[in-house]
């Protein structure tokens, strides 16, 4: 990793990039009507991605709402994440950051350049596009993906 990850109260880089479904997704237009979590992570198919992907879609509630979206943003092809979306029931977007090889998590910090991955980097962009809360884990580590709401609830009630 060549990078610092970004820190709270920095600008998020903007960006576009393609789903699952070949759709091209903005962070800047969608964060027009509420607050976007990146979450970052190493490989489509792997044991801990699964898991940590698995625990969005079976509580999208906290994850998808009139004040919250998230997008799941890997390094891998498009049509990669399409396969593992469809094997695993993943209906939220995942977002392939595939070419440029890892230019989003690159900007964003959480590019490990000698592995060709994505890190564990989650990320809570505010709608103004700043950040307001961060975690980065290193890829053999789960995060604990609950951090988010105390920062999310601040800002909704501000």
């Amino acid at each position: 990793m060549s990078r610092q990850p970004l820190q709270v109260g920095q600008t998020a880089p903007d960006f576009t990039l393609r789903d699952q479904n070949g759709r091209d997704v903005s962070l800047s237009e969608t964060l027009r009507d509420r607050a976007v979590l990146l979450v970052f992570y190493p490989f489509a198919f792997s044991g801990i991605c699964t898991g940590e992907l698995g625990e969005i879609r079976d509580d999208l509630g906290r994850f998808e709402s009139e004040a919250l979206t998230t997008f799941a943003i890997s390094c891998d092809p498009m049509f990669s994440l399409r396969a593992w979306a469809d094997q695993e029931g993943y209906f939220f977007p995942l977002l392939s950051d595939f070419w440029p090889h890892g230019q989003v998590a690159s900007d964003y910090g959480v590019l490990d350049e000698t592995a060709g991955k994505a890190m564990r980097g989650t990320f809570l962009v505010a709608p103004d596009g700043r950040i307001a809360w961060t975690l980065v884990n290193p890829s053999g580590q789960a995060r604990d993906l609950t951090g988010h709401e105390e920062a999310l609830l601040r800002l909704t009630s501000a």
